[in-house]
Order: C-alpha cells, then sequence, then structure tokens
C-alpha cells in the first residue's frame, strides 16, 4: 500500500468540482526514474528550483572531490549517493514545489494504487463539497418578503369605505 499526499490547485474561478482534474496525487515512496534520470525527472515535473539546487550541488560536489585529489570512482560513488538521495525524497521535492506554487495540501489516501487511492479521495470529496454547497445554501440569509404597495384608498378591517355610507 502506498501512501499519496492529495494537492489541490490554487483557488481559480468555479466550484471546487470543477477543479477536480486538477488535483495532484505524490506518492511517498522511492523514485526509481528521479534516482536514475535525476535532472529529467525533475525537468517533467517542472522542479525548476530544484534542478538548479541539482545542478550547483552536483557541480560544487564534482569540483570539490576533483580538488581534493578524490579518483574518479570515489567521484562516480558519490554522484550515485546524490542520486540515491534525490530517489528516495523525490516526493519531497514535489510537495515542496507544489506549495511553493501556492497549492493547498487536501489529505493523504492509502491505495494499492493511484487509481484506488483516487477513487477513495474522490469519494470522500464530492460529499464534502456538496455538503459544504448546501450548508453554504442554507447559511445564507433569507430574502425579505417581498409587499405589494398598498393603495392608500383601501381600507383595513371593519370600517366603512371612505366616504360611503356608514
Amino acid at each position: 500500500m502506498t501512501v499519496y499526499m492529495v494537492f489541490e490547485p490554487p483557488a481559480a474561478r468555479g466550484a471546487a468540482l470543477n477543479q477536480a482534474e486538477r488535483i495532484a496525487f505524490v506518492p511517498d515512496r522511492f523514485t526509481w526514474s528521479a534516482f536514475l534520470l535525476g535532472p529529467l525527472w525533475m525537468l517533467w515535473h517542472r522542479l525548476w528550483v530544484v534542478l538548479g539546487g541539482y545542478i550547483g550541488v552536483s557541480v560544487a560536489l564534482s569540483l570539490a572531490l576533483h580538488y581534493a585529489g578524490v579518483k574518479e570512482d570515489a567521484r562516480g560513488f558519490a554522484m550515485t549517493l546524490l542520486g540515491l538521495l534525490v530517489g528516495f525524497e523525490a516526493a519531497s521535492l514535489r510537495r515542496w514545489t507544489l506549495l511553493l506554487k501556492g497549492w493547498r495540501e487536501v489529505g493523504t489516501v492509502v491505495g494499492d494504487s493511484r487509481e484506488a487511492a483516487e477513487r477513495r479521495f474522490f469519494d470522500r470529496y464530492v460529499a464534502l463539497a456538496t455538503t459544504r454547497e448546501m450548508e453554504a445554501a442554507l447559511a445564507a440569509p433569507p430574502s425579505p418578503p417581498t409587499v405589494a404597495p398598498r393603495d392608500p384608498t383601501d381600507v383595513v378591517g371593519l370600517f366603512p369605505q371612505p366616504g360611503g355610507s356608514t
């Protein structure tokens, strides 16, 4: 079972149910593609700040090891460890980037697959959204009753018409 963190995009025009297509599910697990193809994985997920940091750290690490006189094999091992770190922290990097872009964390869901997690989350999400819309409609103040304008010649009650016989 995988744990998924669920993020909702920044508020835009439309109801919450209309934004459901843009909701992001970020699995909290080791990411092989981030480990093996770190920069490409970062480009694919549009993690620009993370990519800049990765390039800076990898260049600094490579230069530091080169000037320290470390052999090529050890430098390759250090870069593999950096890739391993990216693979383990890939979910955290995506979550951090989404929060930086203004996305809002709306929950956590567990599922055997992404589809199962989405189904479980959206069952609860739709029920919550419709409940919120119903509560908002019920909480709205009732409109004041409309009163028809009164004719000044009308008489109310048991009184005779003005100017009529008694």
